[in-house]
């Protein structure tokens, strides 16, 4: 089985879910309208929809009910997509202009808060009250991520820990939902629920490590925008930290000037070489490893069949992914 054969398999309630998508992003304000759509025609992985399925085949697959959860986290996803790229000034992504490059930052922002919103009237259809507190809990831990994310720009002095509870807030937190609310929806039993949950967190954590080694060492054309945004933006990650942690003297002064000048002092080609032969690569592709196995050893307990050898494969996806 291939990446390819899941999404083949899954095809139908993807376009079902894809279909729902673009009738909650509509709106009678044209300009709210065009700038929603042209973020939901930007595509993606659509990563959660596919986990919640998946999660859904280990208990009564039920596609009305999978389909308002699914809508409900890509929603979430999207609209943070687009707060996102206000805050790093980003005018490109998956190789499309921005929203806010294409209209404004107001625009953008009022797209982000109108997905939001309808990501919860969507949530309010979901019936089971236990999957609707872990959605509001998952907002308000996602809330807190964007937060800290804002206030750790340009910092030199995070630590490895800080940055993972970051990455957890940012990424795991939604892929971890995805899969438990799928199972939770289907009525799996407790015992898979959490099994899910902690196989969606673990891959969600591998995920975002390599999104952050992908965007150092990755080109504008793979990548759908610039090399290098991260630390452009005053984002730092991972292989960064670890060199103003160890690296050489003479490493942690240059990118040390570069971010206590948020940019205008040093050259960022330069120091995306420095860290590009670096050991905060390996150190970064070594705990994403890590985290990957521990997401594979979440299935073992599983029922054997399709969802679970699909997750497993997702797994491997994610281990040697270059997008």
């Amino acid at each position: 089985m291939k990446m390819k054969d899941i999404y083949t398999s899954l095809k139908k309630d993807l376009r079902d879910i894809e279909r729902e998508l673009k009738r909650s992003v509509q709106s009678e304000h044209q300009e709210l309208n065009r700038s929603a759509v042209h973020l939901l025609e930007a595509g993606g992985k659509r990563m959660r929809p596919v986990f919640v399925l998946l999660a859904g085949r280990f208990g009564y697959y039920e596609m009305e009910s999978l389909k308002q959860v699914a809508v409900a986290l890509e929603l979430i996803h999207m609209a943070t997509l687009v707060h996102d790229d206000v805050i790093d000034n980003a005018a490109t992504r998956r190789g499309r202009p921005t929203v806010k490059a294409k209209w404004d930052n107001r625009v953008a922002m009022y797209t982000g808060d109108y997905i939001l919103a309808r990501s919860l009237e969507v949530a309010s259809r979901i019936q089971n009250p236990v999957a609707q507190r872990v959605l509001a809990r998952a907002m308000h831990q996602m809330c807190k991520g964007e937060i800290e994310q804002i206030r750790d720009l340009y910092r030199t002095d995070l630590s490895f820990l800080r940055y993972l509870h970051r990455i957890k807030r940012k990424t795991a937190l939604l892929m971890a939902v995805s899969c438990e609310l799928g199972a939770l929806v289907s009525g799996a039993d407790s015992q898979v629920v959490r099994r899910l949950r902690l196989y969606g967190y673990f891959i969600g954590m591998a995920f975002q490590i390599t999104d952050d080694v992908l965007d150092l060492t990755g080109d504008e054309m793979t990548l759908g925008k610039p090399a290098g945004s991260d630390l452009r933006q005053g984002n730092v990650t991972l292989p960064v930290i670890y060199i103003l942690k160890k690296g050489r003297e003479e490493d942690r002064k240059r990118i040390i000037r570069y971010l206590h000048s948020e940019g205008r002092s040093g050259s960022l080609p330069e120091i995306l070489q420095q860290v590009r032969h670096s050991e905060g690569i390996l150190c970064a592709h070594q705990l994403a490893d890590q985290y990957l196995n521990k997401g594979l050893r979440m299935l073992e307990g599983l029922p054997e069949g399709k969802a679970k050898e699909s997750f497993r494969l997702i797994a491997k996806f994610i281990a040697r992914r270059s997008y």
